[in-house]
């Protein structure tokens, strides 16, 4: 597969997040590690499903503590300092900081083999952004920010633990992505450890919520990750950087069409900015596709 290609399989994680916030909130007042260890639990299953019918996938598994300090570091590692971050901090302001992950990405990008920054990267990243701050804010800017408390602290280990796993996961480009199955199984394990120590279990409550957590679990918190990991190992992880703010304003065009949410000018805006920034820093691959053609 080509690198273009493996670009766009990486994209497909970013479509898939952009459904993370309707099915969330589709699935009722499940606690989030209760959440996170069944949503894990099914994205690692059907992952496991396909090991049976494709030789050396399971085998897969046999890999060093580097590789699964890494994978569940970020799988789960994520998940925990985000939802502390949100039992400290206002949610808004959580989303804001975690969403430096793209532009950070970027930067660290540029320290592996074979990549450089280079101005448009840069230029694109910032754009998405300014677009996602008009997003997440609904255009009232930085304004908005309390003060810098525990909560602001743990939710910037949210971005240098993504961006960290996306880049240390280059660095293990020939691990195959069959192990992804692995560390979604690991991190629902330990998420589950800590719902029993710091939750109350609620079930959902009807057969919607029940079909939401299938969801998460199948999309946005399963194959996004197999995706992300394939993407990020052989694509292009600049360009991969800019796009991904695409997802929060898909995700609210998603709340939008389905009347969760208002369409206003905030959301206009967001849009213009992060395509933009999207297109210039996806110049190379977008420039040498329509030479090529």
């Amino acid at each position: 597969m080509s690198r273009s290609a493996a670009t766009l399989v990486g994209f497909t994680a970013i479509l898939m997040w952009a459904l993370l916030a309707l099915m969330t909130a589709a699935s009722g007042a499940v606690p989030p590690f209760q959440l996170a260890a069944m949503t894990f639990f099914i994205g690692g299953l059907i992952g496991a499903a396909t090991w049976p019918f494709r030789k050396g996938a399971m085998a897969s598994l046999r890999q060093g503590w580097p590789v699964w300090l890494v994978g569940v570091g970020g799988l789960f590692g994520y998940h925990f300092v985000y939802f502390s971050a949100i039992r400290a901090a206002p949610p808004v302001e959580v989303s804001l900081i975690a969403y430096l992950w793209p532009l950070f990405l970027v930067l660290f990008s540029a320290l592996l083999p074979g990549e450089r920054i280079r101005p448009h990267h840069v230029l694109g990243v910032v754009l998405g952004l300014l677009g996602a701050v008009v997003i997440i804010t609904g255009g009232r800017g930085l304004s908005i920010f309390s003060g810098i408390g525990t909560g602001q602290l743990l939710a910037f280990g949210c971005p240098l633990i993504w961006s960290g796993y996306s880049v240390l996961s280059r660095r293990f480009g020939d691990v195959s992505t069959d192990v992804v199955a692995g560390f979604c199984l690991v991190t629902a394990c330990l998420a589950a450890l800590c719902h029993v120590a710091f939750e109350t279990t609620v079930w959902p409550q009807d057969g919607l919520q029940w079909a939401a957590i299938l969801g998460l679990g199948l999309l946005p918190v399963g194959a996004a990750f197999y995706s992300w990991d394939y993407g990020v190992k052989h694509g292009d992880i600049m360009v991969l950087g800019a796009a991904s703010y695409a997802s929060p304003l898909l995700s609210t065009l998603v709340l939008v069409s389905t009347g969760f949410a208002p369409l206003t000018w905030p959301v206009v805006i967001a849009c213009l900015l992060i395509t933009l920034g999207a297109v210039i820093a996806a110049k190379d691959m977008l420039f040498k596709r329509s030479s090529a053609t």
